[in-house]
């Protein structure tokens, strides 16, 4: 029995998207300097994850199982070999109102719902649609993440219980008021103590991961000192749970399928995004989107069986494995396995770390987030860029994260629609070919226009088109020239319809010339074509439109008139036309 082509089209694209022997011959290569990029990309990923856990509201178990899980499922089935995924600052920026609304369970299948859309993009070949994101709506909700970031780490950089509310910016003001009333200096030292060791020790020497040794001086100390202000992260199991599909309630799918969408839509855009930026700092690196996507898919699907949150590609963790010198998948996988590690033998430890002491971790990384040559040149680019910039990170404050991207895209759309309409324009034609004579020139003059349409004749450009031809007085032909228009849409094409009519109504004679064949289909569907085509109106050349225009004015007798009426709306023909 033959398998139909439709499933053949389908095994065929999984398998596609599935690891290769190539991967494995890769992952051969250099193993000691993929093992030492995976162990310290490691090192660095573990305050993180944990930081993570903790502003999620799932607590750091969640951060540490996301890590582990999705980060070695990532990093094999994903579309880059130098990408490192897991818990980010983005995803958790979308995660606190969730958990607020639905609980611990809800995030869950959130991320497995998201998983499920993700393997289905992939599958639908969308991964390529990340480069039509423009830049400024990145750096704009890059900044709005930064900004959302320390926010919602003032709570335990303060030492204050998290006050209730979904706005970070309400619930920060609300834990410093908290602050005011009974202040914490334990935890606000740790905490700034330990984001200025990170933040210092990077520009001194990058390649140490002072979060690590920060985070360990932080927890030292406070145990050592036996400091009341300084609350730990307290007891985490010894190990990873049971995978168990026991949080989904069917009954609240529906009410969770627009966040789903949401947290996979983020996670798509920043782990393209992270993936490209992989991409750049390496010699001939290139991932594969759509690949990218099912591995984000499979493992935001296997995650949530072991208790953690959604996952992204980590921009920051893949800089540094490879500025650490990773080539291949080995080193994703084996950041993956010392956390798995830290995990089963080191739980009692990292649970005694302060909140504080993590709060710092954050607080640094959303200042280190905040690419400031970036948005310098951003601003100063054009104004459209710079508006587009200020509204994502505004919305990213004041709103959420997915809500931003939709307005920087929906004004980013509006200003090149703009911009693309601003470029389509009517210019008259001049007709000096140099086979003409001074006398029949001037006769063409006072009774044929010629026009060249430029750009797009589409729906942000096309009323602007209307008036400015319908406005032409004294005129016996107007010949409209085509072959420069480089997009024409059902509104275009209605508009030409319209103003061909108008002209003709007024008893003016409208020929066409060069109409490309592509443009054949949307002027014939609403009837321009055939309007254009009446009595020869179409022709191959301005010549030969313009030969015609002047058979037909001798045929009406026009020419040989000595009181000819003059184009008054268009001024003489002074070189020659293309």
């Amino acid at each position: 029995m033959s398998v139909p082509s439709s499933q053949a089209g389908l095994r065929s694209r999984i398998t596609s998207l599935l690891p290769t022997r190539a991967d494995l011959d890769q992952m051969r290569r250099h193993p000691r300097r993929n093992l030492l990029a995976g162990l310290t990309v490691a090192v660095v990923a573990l305050p993180l994850a944990l930081g993570f856990g903790v502003s999620s509201g799932l607590g750091a178990e969640a951060g540490l199982a996301t890590a582990v899980v999705a980060g070695a499922l990532a990093a094999v089935f994903g579309g880059s070999n130098l990408q490192v995924s897991g818990p980010t600052g983005a995803m958790t920026v979308v995660l606190v109102p969730i958990v607020a609304d639905h609980g611990p369970g809800g995030v869950l299948t959130v991320g497995l719902m998201a998983g499920v859309i993700l393997v289905g993009l992939a599958l639908l070949r969308a991964g390529g649609s990340m480069r039509y994101v423009p830049a400024p709506v990145v750096e704009g909700f890059t900044l709005g993440i930064a900004c959302v970031i320390g926010l919602q780490q003032i709570p335990n950089a303060l030492g204050v219980p998290a006050p209730d509310g979904e706005r970070v910016l309400v619930v920060a003001w609300q834990a410093g008021r908290e602050f005011v009333r009974a202040p914490n200096w334990t935890a606000l030292a740790l905490a700034l103590s330990v984001a200025a060791v990170m933040l210092l020790g990077a520009r001194w020497k990058p390649t140490v991961p002072f979060s690590v040794l920060a985070v360990i001086a932080a927890t030292v100390v406070a145990q050592a000192a036996g400091l009341d202000g300084a609350r730990p992260i307290g007891d985490l199991p010894p190990g990873l749970p049971a995978p168990s599909f026991s949080f989904v309630d069917t009954a609240a799918l529906g009410s969770l399928l627009a966040p789903a969408l949401a947290v996979a839509a983020l996670a798509a855009l920043e782990s393209l995004l992270s993936a490209s930026v992989a991409d750049g700092m390496t010699v001939g690196g290139r991932h594969d989107p759509d690949r990218e996507l099912f591995g984000q898919g499979l493992a935001n699907i296997a995650a949530p069986l072991f208790g953690g949150v959604p996952a992204t590609g980590a921009i920051a963790r893949t800089a540094v494995n490879v500025r650490t010198g990773a080539t291949s998948r080995l080193a994703s996988l084996t950041h993956a396995a010392v956390l798995a590690v830290i995990v089963f033998a080191a739980a009692p430890l990292v649970s005694r770390i302060p909140l504080a002491a993590l709060a710092g971790v954050l607080l640094a990384t959303a200042v280190r987030m905040v690419e400031v040559g970036s948005l310098r040149a951003m601003t100063r680019a054009t104004r459209s860029d710079a508006l587009i910039l200020v509204l994502t990170a505004a919305a990213t404050l004041v709103l959420d994260l997915v809500q931003a991207v939709v307005i920087g895209l929906a004004v980013a759309a509006v200003l090149a629609l703009g911009a693309v309409a601003r470029q389509a324009r009517l210019a008259p034609l001049p007709l000096d070919r140099g086979d003409h004579t001074e006398e029949e020139h001037a006769l063409l003059a006072e009774h044929i226009v010629a026009y060249r349409i430029d750009g797009p004749l589409f729906f942000a450009a096309a009323h602007r088109f209307l008036l400015e031809l319908t406005e032409l007085a004294d005129v016996r032909v107007v010949v409209l020239r085509m072959s420069h228009v480089s997009v024409v849409d059902a509104t275009g094409a209605l508009v030409l319809k319209d103003a061909v009519e108008k002209l003709r109504r007024r008893g003016i004679l409208v020929l066409a010339s060069g109409i490309r064949p592509e443009h054949h289909r949307p002027l014939a569907s609403v009837g321009a074509l055939e309007l254009l085509r009446h009595e020869g109106g179409e022709y191959a050349t301005t010549p030969e439109a313009i030969a015609a225009a002047r058979a037909r004015l001798e045929h009406d007798g026009l020419l040989r008139g000595t009181a000819a009426p003059r184009a008054t709306a268009v001024p003489a023909p002074t070189r020659e036309a293309p």
